[in-house]
């Protein structure tokens, strides 16, 4: 947990999800989630809407309760998401050249900055896809 947090996860956020990545069944109701983290359950349900919005943990309704379930897929989604914020960056950058001008100092560090993600990204997506590939070619076939 303590690495999730010093890469930029909220503790709270990173608490949940390890506790949902380590249960035998890969995810718990809000109530296991308050009794294991003795938190409130506002706490809870904030944790797991930002997980959620990051599109790592997904709800399932449970008669009347929510069971919030990680995806098996949890690592590439993460690496995915990160691929889709560089992207961003690389717009945003280069919306910068527009309003700055090439010519410009300025413009001219943006270019450099949209050109730097907008590769980085799509190295990002080509190594995410690749390794889902890779891994699923791996699992051994179920019984």
């Amino acid at each position: 947990m303590a690495m999730m947090v010093q890469t930029g996860l909220p503790p709270m956020m990173a608490k949940v999800l390890v506790n949902l990545f380590t249960s035998d069944t890969g995810g718990l109701t809000a109530a296991e989630l308050v009794q294991r983290l003795r938190v409130s359950p506002a706490s809870i349900s904030k944790a797991v809407g930002y997980l959620e919005r990051l599109g790592l943990v997904k709800r399932e309704r449970e008669g009347r309760r929510e069971r919030y379930i990680v995806y098996d897929d949890v690592w590439y989604r993460a690496w995915s998401a990160s691929a889709r914020s560089i992207q961003m960056w690389a717009g945003t950058a280069q919306e910068g050249v527009s309003v700055f001008g090439a010519a410009t100092p300025a413009g001219a560090r943006l270019d450099t900055t949209s050109r730097f993600f907008q590769l980085l990204g799509r190295d990002m997506a080509k190594a995410a896809e690749h390794r889902r590939r890779g891994l699923s070619a791996a699992r051994p076939a179920e019984s």
